[in-house]
């Protein structure tokens, strides 16, 4: 069986559970810019630059992961979020993705692999910092930093980095912005067609308000209804908000999804500091009315959860039955910003 068709088996008599957030436990590190930086040949400080820790601090990202492992987590992400040259360029390290992703996903598949339970290892992928749908400049709303084709080359490199490394999946996560998904979309596709094999893909939105809409003004429904022909292995929402403001967007694309869902809120929303106060139980016991109303498959955190988090959300998730993927609508589903279903 493939790793798609184990999950699949696996989640049809459980809910399993994903992984936290890699940067909180980084901060908890306490790293100076020497450690962030190590041996690279790199002009800029590297402060922050959380991914370059895969080549420079290996040992940091492994115990991170491991922690995640021990608490209960099914599913672990690779950190690299931001491991795209897009991205890199802020830090001057777009020549290092192809080594920060192979690292990244060789880490945490050997972590994933050590004590001989069956764990999946999702590549994940950043919306990056630019977007396709929206100008940067007010005065010119036709004006785009970015265009698709190069997006997409973007995503094609971190693919094949994350595949060579072994990961399982690829997680298309924190989509604010529908079209810069769909240029990852196509590259996984693509990268699947020249490698001869199946590269499942997960795809994770974030909203932007309480209204239930990404940057780019979709709502969920609409946004499934514009990426489902890629056929994810599952689909979702994560950081957000935290669980409790999630809910009724969650249940909205529950109820239309005919695939696996997974979500992983925030530990609720961040204080004037930038950090996030929500304790683990409080984080689970929001989770657990989710798992009550079943809405999901798969459950785990974003910012600010840390191994504890894990750990609750684990102990709430127990036995309980999971989410029923209903049936095929049968009828064409189109979206703009707004769903439109057509009657066969």
């Amino acid at each position: 069986m493939s790793a798609a068709d184990t999950l699949r088996a696996e989640a049809a008599t459980r809910i399993l559970v994903k992984d936290g957030a890699y940067g909180t436990q980084i901060q908890s590190f306490g790293l100076a810019e020497a450690d962030y930086r190590g041996t690279a040949a790199l002009n800029r400080d590297q402060k922050g630059n959380n991914d370059l820790l895969n080549l420079t601090k290996p040992e940091v990202v492994r115990a991170i992961c491991q922690r995640f492992a021990d608490a209960g987590a099914d599913i672990l992400a690779t950190n690299t979020f931001n491991a795209n040259r897009i991205s890199m360029a802020d830090y001057g390290a777009e020549h290092l993705v192809r080594d920060i992703n192979v690292a990244a996903a060789k880490l945490t598949r050997a972590v994933a692999d050590a004590d001989g339970k069956r764990r999946w290892v999702a590549g994940a992928m950043g919306p990056t910092n630019k977007t396709l749908s929206l100008s940067p400049d007010v005065n010119d709303p036709g004006y785009r930093e970015v265009d698709f084709d190069g997006v997409k080359s973007v995503y094609r490199e971190q693919v094949d980095a994350l595949v060579e490394g072994g990961v399982d999946f690829i997680l298309i996560e924190t989509v604010f912005d529908t079209l810069n998904c769909k240029a990852a979309i196509m590259a996984a596709l693509e990268a699947e067609g020249d490698l001869g094999r199946p590269i499942p893909i997960m795809i994770s939105m974030t909203l932007t308000d309480l209204s239930g809409r990404n940057l780019s003004g979709h709502t969920v429904e609409a946004f499934w209804a514009s990426v489902r022909h890629a056929r994810p292995l599952t689909i979702g929402l994560n950081c957000s908000f935290g669980a409790e403001q999630l809910r009724p967007h969650l249940a909205a694309l529950s109820r239309q999804a005919d695939t696996l869902v997974m979500a992983y809120p925030n530990a609720g929303l961040p204080n004037e500091l930038g950090q996030y106060d929500e304790a683990a139980e409080e984080t689970a016991a929001q989770v657990r009315e989710w798992l009550e109303e079943g809405l999901v498959n798969i459950v785990g955190g974003c910012c600010g959860t840390t191994p504890d988090h894990i750990a609750a959300i684990a102990r709430a998730v127990g036995n309980r039955e999971p989410r029923a993927i209903p049936a095929p609508l049968g009828k064409t589903l189109l979206a703009g910003l707004e769903p439109m279903v057509v009657a066969a």
